[in-house]
Order: structure tokens, then C-alpha cells, then sequence
């Protein structure tokens, strides 16, 4: 069975599927032109979007992060560290890339198991 949470047209914030939890990219609500607070925005959103799969940041298998500007990574990894579950990081990949918006700095996409 395939469960989607926050199903639009285009895409599901969430998708679970035996045992999985999949999250879209996250990209900050408020984009600030700050790495850091728009880090901080996506990790919240992650949060609360892997509460919502009953499943939380301990449980995450991989994440991939996405910055518009790698010099930038010092910045985002501050906030990261800060915030990853001390004991259970995941598999993770930095990239940049150009991003959707040009007000994106980051964007974070996790996988993590259910409950």
C-alpha cells in the first residue's frame, strides 16, 4: 500500500511505502537570502513533515542537499549539526545546483524509515 500526505497536482510532500518514508525537496518558506535561517526553516518543515509519517529525524537513512552557492556549505553544516540526531546521522550528499527559484539557497530531500 502507497500513502501520500499533502498530495497536490504536481507532487506529494510525503510518500510512504513499505516501511519508507519519502520527503520532496524542502525549500524554505520564507526565503531570506540567509543559508542559515532558510537551513533552519527546511529542518523544521522536515521535522514536522516525518511527525506527520510517524516517523522522526532519528530515523532518517539518507538526505541529499542541494545549495545554490557551495561556498556556502560551512554555513549550512553549521545549522545541520546543530540539528541531526546525535548517534544516528544518515548517508548524506551536499551538491550545487541551480536551484527552482533564485530566492532558494538550500533545498534538503530525506528518506527515513516509518515508525
Amino acid at each position: 500500500m502507497i500513502r501520500r500526505l499533502n498530495a497536490g497536482p504536481r507532487m506529494s510532500q510525503v510518500v510512504i511505502h513499505a516501511g519508507t518514508v519519502y520527503l520532496a525537496g524542502q525549500v524554505a518558506d520564507n526565503p531570506i537570502p540567509s543559508v542559515r535561517s532558510q537551513t533552519e526553516q527546511i529542518l523544521a518543515k522536515i521535522d514536522r513533515l516525518l511527525a506527520e509519517a510517524g516517523s522522526d529525524k532519528s530515523k532518517i537513512l539518507s538526505a541529499i542537499v542541494w545549495l545554490a552557492d557551495i561556498t556556502r556549505f560551512d554555513e549550512m553544516n553549521e545549522v545541520w549539526d546543530a540539528w541531526v540526531a546525535p548517534g544516528d546521522p544518515p548517508a548524506r550528499a551536499t551538491v550545487e545546483a541551480a536551484l527552482a527559484r533564485p530566492t532558494n539557497l538550500v533545498e534538503i530531500m530525506v528518506v527515513a524509515a516509518a515508525g
